[in-house]
């Protein structure tokens, strides 16, 4: 009788089993139980206890997003550097931007970006800056020789207990840098974008479930869901797709510069049903994927990446 060969060569029971284990969600990041600490916003990745994951050990490229160029704003720290790591070890050339004050976290990021044998550029400066924030695109354009992909990521988060101290500047600079740059940079954009390009927007699960002290935040991320369905209809049959990240809780500087109330730090991100905060490494694959041929048929949608909390 001819020996029965396996479905699955060079693999074992056992080997499968220890995959599955590796990859269980609950314990594949470890549960950050961070101290109370405290530092002026933006404040820096590098300095934050424990440090972010962005994927400078983890990542693994695959060359989903091979000879794009792509801008990253907020690309410095968080899921914007994980995004803009994740691009350029998928074959991308990357413009990231971010406020000047962040140098040491972005030279991090551009040193990942050219280790991986691609084009960075970095872009510091400030979204409430008009006249920055008008160039910022064409900047990128001119430095890496064109646009196929524009991330809205920067964001602005100030946790503040009460309505009656919440006062209209903080509101209009959560509103600027969030939402209407977001106009500002996509309009900008769409002007060297053609069929195949894409604009991915970072929204929140804050958008479904806001926080009693994230009121300014909240609606910005509501805000955003309604423009990237919106901005998706208008440009469809351009063949230019524009979808959405709502991230659940993800361990960032953004947090401890006044992100969250420092009291609820050392349970940050726990009450998820997977019962940990996410990294922004998890964050990255969402970003590849909407960048990619891969969702092709995708557009005008938010996918959740939130650890379980529901949503709409």
């Amino acid at each position: 009788m001819e020996p029965v060969e396996n479905d699955t060569p060079n693999s074992t029971p056992a080997e499968g089993q220890g995959q599955l284990a590796a990859d269980d969600p609950t314990t594949r990041h470890p549960k950050v139980s961070p101290p109370k600490q405290d530092q002026p916003e933006p404040g820096l990745e590098t300095k934050t206890d424990p440090i972010p994951d962005i994927g400078l050990d983890s990542y693994v490229g695959r060359d989903r997003l091979k000879g794009r160029k792509a801008l990253v704003t907020g690309g410095d720290s968080g899921i914007g550097a994980a995004t803009a790591v994740a691009y350029a070890r998928e074959g991308a050339d990357v413009a990231i931007a971010y406020l000047p004050v962040e140098e040491e976290d972005a030279q991090r990021v551009i040193k990942a970006i050219e280790d991986a044998g691609r084009t960075a550029v970095a872009l510091p400066g400030d979204l409430m800056d008009k006249e920055y924030r008008n160039g910022l695109v064409d900047s990128a354009v001119e430095k890496l020789g064109g646009l196929d992909i524009l991330v809205n990521n920067a964001g602005r988060q100030i946790a503040i207990e009460s309505l009656e101290d919440l006062d209209d500047e903080q509101i209009e600079k959560t509103f600027q840098v969030n939402i209407i740059s977001m106009f500002t940079l996509s309009r900008a954009a769409l002007k060297h974008m053609g069929p195949g390009s894409t604009i991915i927007n970072t929204t929140s699960v804050q958008a479904y479930e806001p926080s009693p002290t994230l009121l300014d935040y909240a609606a910005t991320k509501a805000a955003i869901n309604n423009f990237t369905k919106g901005l998706a209809q208008q440009v469809a049959s351009r063949g230019i797709r524009v979808n959405g990240v709502a991230p659940g809780p993800v361990w960032t500087v953004l947090q401890v510069s006044h992100g969250q109330p420092k009291e609820k730090l050392p349970n940050f991100g726990q009450s998820t049903p997977l019962g940990r905060a996410g990294q922004p490494v998890e964050m990255a694959p969402a970003y590849v994927f909407l960048a990619s041929g891969e969702s092709s048929y995708v557009t005008g949608d938010t996918l959740n990446a939130n650890g379980g909390m529901p949503t709409p």
